[in-house]
Formats: structure tokens, C-alpha cells, sequence
């Protein structure tokens, strides 16, 4: 424990840099729109909360497959058809991409919106069918 004590003296710049990545990283991820769920947590708001699901793929990709019961608007229409997702103001929402990198920044114009309840599928339908969970075709 000594020579871990004498190290981080020694190497402060070094401790100093680490601690700045892991707070710059800490502040990034908390500005993220939408609280990132397991696909567990994705079914236990759709179960009991009637959580509406968007999936933001295009829709080759939705017809492959999709969860079921999911709204399919693709991302790069989105801010087309965000009256779309009015009516569903009141429900929790979550919002699920290919592997959870669009779903963030549609969460966040959707929070800016007054959408309270958004949330994102951590990794997306790739973590989705990774479990073996199911889905729809067609």
C-alpha cells in the first residue's frame, strides 16, 4: 500500500489526467437523453407500465424483425414525425435503434420537447436479439 501511496505522489499529472477522463466521462454520459435499460427493463415497462416502444431503424430493417408491437419511425425522418408520438406523451417511451447511438440523440430533442417519461435500449436490437429475446417479422 506504501508503494501505491508513493506512486500516486510521484505520478500526480498522471492521477491528475485519469481522475479529469473519468469525470469528463461521467459528464457526458449523465447528459445522454433517456436512461439506458436492459432488455429486462424494457419488458417489465412494456408489462407493466404499457410503455410504448419506437424503433428507429429504416424499415428493411424493422420488416427483419422488430419487438413486438413497436412503432417503427425511422431516425432520419423522426423530426418529420414527432407529432406522431404526441399521443403517447403520458406513456413511457423507449426509444430503440440498431445498437443504441441514434436512440440518444432523438431522446434528446424529445426531452426538449416536454417528453418526460423517454427512455433508450442499451445496445439496441443487437442486444435484444444477443439474448435471444423475440421478435416480429414482416
Amino acid at each position: 500500500m506504501a508503494l501505491f501511496i508513493e506512486f500516486l505522489a510521484q505520478q500526480w499529472i498522471l492521477v491528475g489526467a485519469l481522475l479529469s477522463c473519468v469525470l469528463l466521462l461521467s459528464f457526458h454520459e449523465s447528459r445522454r437523453a433517456g436512461k439506458a435499460l436492459s432488455p429486462q427493463q424494457l419488458t417489465y415497462l412494456v408489462n407493466r407500465e404499457e410503455a410504448v416502444v419506437v424503433d428507429l431503424r429504416e424499415a428493411k430493417d424493422y420488416k427483419q424483425g422488430h419487438i413486438v408491437d413497436a412503432v417503427n419511425i425511422p431516425f432520419n425522418k423522426a423530426n418529420e414525425r414527432l407529432s406522431e408520438l404526441e399521443r403517447y406523451r403520458d406513456r413511457p417511451m423507449v426509444l430503440v435503434c440498431k445498437m443504441g447511438h441514434s436512440s440518444s440523440a432523438l431522446g434528446k430533442t424529445l426531452a426538449s420537447k416536454g417528453f418526460d417519461k423517454v427512455h433508450r435500449l442499451g445496445g439496441g436490437m443487437m442486444e435484444w436479439e444477443n439474448m435471444q429475446l423475440p421478435v416480429v417479422k414482416g
